[in-house]
Formats: structure tokens, C-alpha cells, sequence
């Protein structure tokens, strides 16, 4: 009776001595790095790892990449798109023409370096100099702006009646 139990719980222990040999496969410390590929542990010149208090950690596994399903945007009609393109192009002129004012306006009143000296200026010169500053400031800021508008329109589209006679 012993000898009938006996041999099915060696069997079960070398199974389960087996398996867990199958599970944990040498361990390999390349520096601070880690590896059980033997290829790579090999190529860097890696040790093998000694011990039980080493923790493996599967990985998951990369899931299979799937296209969203999120609808498109309905396309829009060629002659809807032309009105939105007009309607763009007519805004970013009035901007430009706006923006090009201004800037004619500053540099009237910047009068190339020497503007008028208003009443406290003529007391306290720091305040006219401070004034200059702002003025060249905002005159260059100005000027980056009538430039990126104009790199806007210049992205557009060309008007219908400009494209028909090309």
C-alpha cells in the first residue's frame, strides 16, 4: 500500500520540479541591465545569475493594433469650401488693411527716431525716451503681425477670378 502511494507523489514532485526548472530560465546581469536572451547576454559579455531572490515579471504581451472607429468628418462642397475660403480671405485683407494703418499711424508719431516731446517729457526726459521705446516696440510688433497675416493669405487658396485667368 505504501509502495502504490509513494510512486504517484514522486511522479507529481519530479513533475512539479520539472515544470518550475521550465518556467525560470537563466537570468543574465549585463551591468545594471537584466536579460534572459541568451543571444544578447552572450554579445554584451553578460554573468549568469546565481540565487532564488531574483522576481520575474512577465510582459505583456502587445495587443493587436486596431483602427479606431471613430467616424470622419462629412466632406465639405467645393463650392462651400470657396465660400469659407472668401469669407477667410476677406477677413484676414480687412485685418491687413487695419494692421497696415496702424502702422503708417506709429510711424507717423514715431517721426524716424525724434517724436514730439509732449508736456511732462520736456521735464522728465527718462519719460521720452521710455515713450520711444514703446513706440519702436510696438512698431516692430506691428510689423510681425502685417507679416503673418500676409503668410495667412498666402496660404489661401487663390481667388476664383485670380485662377481663372491663369
Amino acid at each position: 500500500m505504501k509502495k502504490t502511494l509513494l510512486t504517484p507523489m514522486l511522479a507529481f514532485g519530479a513533475l512539479l520540479l520539472s515544470t518550475s526548472s521550465f518556467a525560470q530560465s537563466q537570468i543574465y546581469r549585463c551591468g545594471n541591465d537584466y536579460t534572459n536572451n541568451v543571444a544578447d547576454a552572450r554579445a554584451r559579455g553578460c554573468k549568469p545569475m546565481t540565487g532564488g531572490n531574483l522576481t520575474i515579471v512577465p510582459g505583456t504581451r502587445p495587443s493587436e493594433q486596431r483602427r479606431a472607429g471613430t467616424p470622419s468628418q462629412p466632406r465639405v462642397g467645393a463650392a462651400d469650401q470657396r465660400a469659407r475660403d472668401a469669407d477667410a480671405r476677406a477677413i484676414l485683407e480687412s485685418e491687413l488693411s487695419k494692421a497696415q494703418a496702424r502702422q503708417s499711424d506709429l510711424l507717423a508719431e514715431y517721426n524716424n527716431g525724434q517724436p514730439e516731446m509732449l508736456g511732462p517729457e520736456h521735464r522728465n526726459h527718462q519719460k521720452y525716451l521710455d515713450r520711444i521705446a514703446d513706440l519702436k516696440a510696438s512698431i516692430d510688433r506691428n510689423q510681425s503681425d502685417i507679416a503673418g497675416i500676409q503668410r495667412e493669405i498666402a496660404r489661401l487658396p487663390a481667388p476664383p477670378a485670380a485662377a481663372a485667368s491663369q
